[in-house]
């Protein structure tokens, strides 16, 4: 699908009522009329491939035409993910039982594919295990994630049954993180998101950023959490944290840790892995993972072949307006 097709597939399928909602919202934030920002928005859509949503995260309202054409919105991310990854190849990514597979050695915990396990399998899995996360198989955003406890394996064929009734597709030992991270939020592993780019003119990290939860099991920006870009060189956090509804913390909002100058342990290991694993499935050129840092080094928890693009679009990160489309161009034509 070139340009023009899918901004006319994105006017067909637009949810009116959500923009019209979002330009209230910024209308009230900006004083702005609604009317204005509804204008503006179909205008971003139709010239850079934004939705409400990113223009919202972007506060595209504020900027000019030069800096909004350097914002990854969602149709340039989809050109990039299109272009650079084979579609036939995404399962090793979506699936998360192909992907453990696959990616065993940087994986480093016990999982079971309860899609396949029968309920005696399950009980024996469950022997001698701590808390445990439960996944769909092809999730995304968080979504549908579930933490069981130990006092939830008195009666496992129960739990067994409650689970596949849930869609889980996929049960994980949980991981201990970095208490250098733990610091900063202790009820989520707060993991890096760690982005691969094997472009035509340049191999490497394009980007990376910690994901810092808020008081739920789940880091994700989706799920209420908030992300912090990590500078490239040192592992350090460079800036603030922020998060889909525009707020941006210094320090943390449960925890009062600070979160700008926060030192990723194991940074360069988290990043050599990352590079060796980009080319594990070299069909998938641009994927986005998610590390997590332990006590004894970075271990995957997933890779994603279609990253979410709204991390690197947080305005709080960009405060000259210019976002992060020139890091992309250093790797590939656009």
């Amino acid at each position: 699908m070139g340009r023009i097709g899918y901004v006319l597939s994105r006017v067909r399928r637009m949810d009116y009522a959500a923009m019209a909602r979002t330009a209230r919202e910024l209308s009230e934030k900006t004083g702005k009329p609604a009317w204005f920002l509804m204008a503006d928005m179909a205008q971003c859509a139709a010239r850079y491939g934004a939705g409400y949503v990113d223009y919202k995260i972007a506060q595209m309202y504020r900027l000019n035409a030069a800096q909004r054409a350097t914002q990854i919105t969602r149709g340039v991310s989809n050109a990039i993910v299109r272009r650079m990854n084979d579609r036939a190849y995404w399962h090793y990514f979506d699936d998360k039982s192909q992907f453990n597979t696959l990616f065993a050695d940087q994986v480093r915990r016990a999982w079971l594919n309860l899609k396949d396990a029968d309920a005696a399998s399950f009980r024996a899995f469950l022997v001698g295990k701590g808390p445990l996360i439960c996944k769909p198989l092809d999730g995304s955003s968080g979504q549908g994630i579930l933490k069981i406890t130990p006092d939830q394996y008195a009666k496992p064929d129960a739990l067994y049954a409650s689970l596949r009734a849930a869609g889980i597709g996929i049960v994980e030992e949980c991981v201990v993180q970095h208490e250098a991270l733990a610091a900063l939020c202790p009820t989520s592993v707060n993991t890096l998101r760690i982005a691969t780019l094997l472009g035509d003119k340049k191999q490497g990290v394009v980007y990376a950023y910690l994901r810092i939860g808020n008081g739920k099991v789940m880091d994700n920006v989706d799920c209420g959490g908030m992300a912090a870009p990590v500078d490239l060189k040192t592992g350090v956090v460079c800036g603030v944290g922020a998060n889909k509804a525009g707020e941006a913390f210094e320090r943390h909002p449960m925890t009062g840790a600070r979160i700008p100058g926060t030192a990723i342990p194991y940074w360069q290991e988290a990043v050599s892995m990352c590079l060796a694993a980009s080319r594990v499935v070299p069909q998938v050129r641009f994927v986005a993972w998610d590390v997590a840092i332990t006590p004894d080094g970075p271990v995957f928890i997933e890779g994603n072949s279609f990253p979410s693009h709204a991390i690197p679009q947080f305005a709080a990160h960009f405060p000259d307006g210019i976002g992060i489309l020139p890091r992309f161009r250093e790797f590939i034509d656009l």
